[in-house]
């Protein structure tokens, strides 16, 4: 399929508009979502077919539906941003359509066309763009995935698929205003190894990863951060977001790619330190050496990176074994002014020189 037209069926129960701005005072993270969604099927027989903007609502599943048993599932996660001239932008959805083929390809599942990808998302913002949270710093939260919607009993991949887009008005990721998150390390739990789906954006990814982070709340932290599965010594990433560490020489490291997730905003990152001229490197990083650099004052920073909460810097360290701050345990100098760079290239407050803004009229 080649066409980019949506059938639009609007929503016959729209949220009625003053609860909709009651609502969008203040909408947290993934707790509320638009009025529709977009959707695409996919068979052996037709391929890419029956695009749609319907009515978000319940999906009707036959207790035999495959993902259901063998987990055939992928997703995505991008933001639409309000300009200064009311116009809504995407940030580089091309790489989110990118990786979403990417993981589909490690999931034996259909690849969907780029276009198709930034066409259900344009299709959707379209339809509810009267959603977009008026709050400093809000946004509109895409989350496009898709799953094994046939009818069957059996381990093979699926002659059918559902792909779907839905959209949440976002505040901030993170709450309580903390200058910093603490993290806490799993020494026991392992999120991915060689070989398997530790690049994906796959839903059995993260449901591996609840039990380390319902662990590293109750010892008071905010994050869980996993080592790699062979020798629990080398950092690898949090739950769900990418770690950066800088040193006091100005130079930056990040874990090597390889079993964790290819994260767009990890990769503008790199890009951006590079532009101003920070030595950066993408290589392995021991537990052991975190901890030493911290305490002798080589490393001056770390910060988390992901969609949704953008660039987070890491105050605090636990383990087992102890603990550990990490500079004055708050925001660091690199880390906010790579922050500051990046969050305003996506609200078109700066330049673009690499065309990263995609705007939506």
């Amino acid at each position: 399929m080649t066409s980019l037209s949506f059938e639009f069926e609007a929503n016959p129960n729209p949220v009625d508009a003053g609860d909709r701005a009651r609502m969008l005072e203040n909408p947290g993270f993934g707790k509320l979502f638009t009025d529709h969604m977009a959707m695409v099927r996919w068979s052996d027989d037709k391929g890419w077919h029956d695009p749609k903007v319907i009515a978000r609502g319940p999906l009707l599943l036959d207790p035999a539906t495959a993902v259901l048993h063998y987990a055939q599932e992928i997703f995505e996660g991008l933001k639409a941003y309000r300009l200064d001239d009311g116009a809504m932008a995407l940030f580089r959805p091309r790489e989110n359509a990118r990786r979403f083929r990417e993981s589909a390809q490690r999931l034996a599942m259909p690849q969907l066309p780029d276009e198709l990808f930034v066409g259900s998302i344009e299709a959707l913002i379209a339809a509810d763009r009267d959603w977009f949270p008026s709050l400093d710093g809000g946004s509109l939260y895409l989350r496009p995935f898709m799953f094994a919607s046939e009818v069957f009993l059996g381990v093979k991949p699926a002659s059918e698929y559902l792909y779907l887009v839905i959209a949440s008005p976002a505040g901030n990721y993170f709450k309580g205003g903390a200058p910093a998150i603490s993290i806490w390390v799993s020494d026991h739990y392992s999120r991915a190894a060689p070989g398997g789906t530790g690049a994906a954006k796959c839903g059995g990814n993260y449901a591996a990863s609840l039990v380390a982070q319902a662990e590293a709340i109750e010892q008071g932290c905010d994050q869980v951060v996993f080592l790699d599965a062979a020798e629990r010594r080398w950092i690898e990433e949090l739950g769900g977001m990418n770690l950066f560490f800088v040193f006091d020489d100005g130079s930056i490291v990040t874990p090597s790619l390889g079993t964790i997730l290819p994260g767009i905003t990890r990769d503008s990152i790199l890009t951006l330190a590079r532009e101003q001229g920070i030595a950066v490197r993408e290589a392995p990083y021991a537990i052991d050496q975190w901890e030493a650099d911290a305490k002798s004052g080589k490393l001056v920073e770390t910060f988390a990176c992901g969609t949704a909460a953008v660039v987070t810097p890491v105050g605090k360290v636990k383990s087992r074994h102890g603990e550990f701050v990490i500079g004055s345990g708050g925001p660091g100098q690199v880390t906010s002014a790579l922050k500051a760079r990046l969050t305003a290239i996506q609200r078109g407050q700066a330049d673009d020189p690499h065309g990263w803004v995609h705007r939506i009229a």
